[in-house]
């Protein structure tokens, strides 16, 4: 998601990792598995901290008798996001500047999700969301 944000072809990430674009698309795809240092790289290459790629990921402390169990995975589809909406849907979002107007235009896209799903949506502060939020913002 970040390379193409930035408008850099897999191309263009593996020269600048000493890689072939046949293996930034296996990275991509999860094909292959990432290793520190060569996050590290991708980091920098992206001008972006390696956090970012772990960005919404819930770390759970395991419970004892678990070990290192794996937790259910999050209901997210990353596919969406490598579309053109989802990149422009990301870029404008990142485009706004006002923090307190990103995290309404959060609450908004929350709210319209929920709905589509027939659920009950909350705010940041745990207020009930309806359409008054659509008509503040």
């Amino acid at each position: 998601m970040r390379r193409m944000l930035v408008g850099m072809s897999q191309e263009k990430l593996g020269e600048s990792l000493g890689l072939t674009f046949q293996q930034v698309q296996k990275y991509e795809k999860g094909a292959n598995r990432i290793g520190a240092s060569r996050l590290y790289q991708i980091a920098r290459v992206l001008s972006v901290p390696v956090e970012f790629f772990y960005e919404g990921i819930q770390i759970e402390e395991a419970v004892e008798g678990q070990g290192m169990a794996e937790a259910e995975p999050a209901n997210f589809d990353f596919d969406m996001l490598s579309t053109s909406e989802g990149i422009q849907l990301n870029s404008a979002f990142f485009a706004i500047r006002d923090p307190k107007v990103r995290k309404r235009v959060l609450e908004l896209v929350k709210a319209l999700g929920e709905t589509e799903s027939g659920g009950h949506s909350e705010g940041a502060d745990g207020s009930a969301l309806d359409g008054e939020l659509v008509d503040e913002i």
